[in-house]
């Protein structure tokens, strides 16, 4: 394949990438979902589009996090899919295993939000984006990215202290 002096080769700034965010982005959409069999699938879709679309992804301000929104959109779409093909009651999402009991408690915390607000949770804090980067992320004003936040918190800590009790 030949690159001109002005093009970056699209495979190995893609691979940097890939190397650097795609467990980071895995573990985000596991916890916003739910399940980690579908944010995998969801990961690896999003991947592959950006691969496909790197000349301009590469140059956003913050791919894995327009990695991360298209991965959440596909699972969407793939829960929308699944209710068409079968009953609600056959698949019930599987909270990913946390490695140690305070990381049991606040996933477990965190599977009682809604995935709004789950979703700002883990953009704010599993993947360190600004409110600004959020709510391009999700697709929100900033405001409400600091409603669902505030809320998604108060909830999430009043859960950990009944924990703790």
């Amino acid at each position: 394949m030949a690159v001109s002096a002005t093009q970056v080769p699209v495979d190995t700034t893609f691979e940097a990438f890939y190397g650097a965010n795609v467990d980071r982005v895995h573990r985000a959409l596991a916890l916003t979902i739910g399940d980690p069999d579908l944010a995998r699938d969801a990961t690896d879709e999003a991947m592959a589009r950006a691969y496909t679309r790197w000349a301009t992804v590469g140059h956003l301000g913050n791919p894995a996090g327009w990695v991360y929104r298209v991965g959440l959109n596909w699972a969407r779409s793939r829960w929308r899919k699944l209710r068409r093909e079968r009953p609600m009651a056959e698949w019930r999402a599987v909270p990913v295993p946390p490695p140690d009991a305070d990381a049991a408690a606040a996933s477990a915390a965190l599977t009682t939000l809604p995935t709004d607000q789950r979703a700002a949770v883990v953009c704010r804090i599993l993947l360190d984006l600004s409110t600004a980067e959020t709510a391009a992320v999700l697709g929100v004003p900033e405001g409400t990215v600091r409603s669902r936040l505030s809320r998604a918190l108060a909830v999430l800590r009043a859960h950990l202290a009944e924990e703790q009790s």
